[in-house]
């Protein structure tokens, strides 16, 4: 592992424990050339994904990506990281696990919305807006009206 301070590629684990859901290995290490510590995280990867973006573009599934778009959204919300680290860690299963390895952008942009729904209905509209392209405030209000039906039923 290459260390972010001095790019050496040898480094020492120093303590290795499982993240608080499970689904990955924490790692505290120390380069060998500078003595520096660093955290690395080691997670199970069932076959490379790739997202199809607009334009014929591809790129490679990036799960941290994820994760920062999801925090947008729940920034300053009830919402504990543990909350979010499970949220993306379905959803990236849940990917891995369809078969395919080419996932159009709007499936996940989807299954994002859906999980949100369902954690905090303020970062659901959070996301929504971004992700809907809304433009005017007629936008917002039209969708949180359709929010706070589905709320009531």
């Amino acid at each position: 592992m290459r260390c972010p301070f001095c790019g050496h590629e040898a480094s020492q684990v120093k303590d290795s424990r499982p993240t608080e859901d499970g689904a990955a290995i924490r790692r505290r290490r120390q380069c060998e050339a500078c003595a520096a510590r660093f955290t690395t995280f080691e997670r199970i990867q069932l076959r490379e994904l790739w997202v199809l973006k607009s334009e014929s573009r591809r790129e490679p599934f990036d799960r941290e990506k994820l994760l920062r778009s999801v925090a947008i959204a729940t920034r300053k919300r009830p919402v504990e990281q543990p909350q979010i680290e499970r949220l993306v860690s379905s959803i990236q299963r849940q990917l891995e696990t369809t078969g395919d390895t080419e996932i159009p952008a709007p499936r996940i942009g989807e299954m994002v919305m859906e999980a949100l729904k369902d954690l905090d209905s303020v970062a659901y509209i959070r996301f929504a807006s971004v992700y809907k392209d809304f433009r005017e405030a007629r936008d917002f209000e039209e969708f949180a009206g359709n929010v706070a039906e589905v709320g009531r039923e």
